[in-house]
């Protein structure tokens, strides 16, 4: 079982950044697919940013392009999502996810509030 545990949200201005990690558990870590979803108030739930095993590859939605980083340390086993130039719609409960097979995710964390101020 794969535990994942968020953290960082909190309340920031707009055009400011914030770091959000996720911790995980159990030995497998560096070789699932880690992904970050946020959900906005009576919107779906979207993906937000991947990035597979290795880290060679990630995927942003084009709404964060150029403003946020997915990032991971296997050592730590933990993933990062770094996000710069905030806007009030980035606003949501961001969570952290994870898949043994690529752009697939089995395990989900319980998720962390980010809200941007105008």
């Amino acid at each position: 079982q794969v535990q994942l545990v968020e953290s960082g949200g909190g309340l920031v201005q707009a055009g400011g950044s914030l770091r959000l990690s996720c911790a995980t558990s159990g030995r497998t870590f560096s070789s699932y697919d880690m992904g970050w979803f946020r959900q906005a108030p009576g919107k779906e739930r979207e993906l937000v940013a991947r990035i597979s095993w290795s880290g060679g590859s990630t995927y942003y939605v084009d709404s964060v392009k150029g403003r946020f980083t997915i990032s991971r340390d296997n050592a730590k086993n933990t993933v990062y999502l770094q996000m710069n130039s905030l806007k009030p719609e980035d606003t949501a409960v961001y969570y952290c996810a994870a898949g043994p097979k690529a752009w697939t995710f089995n395990y989900w964390g319980q998720g962390t509030q980010v809200t941007v101020s105008s």
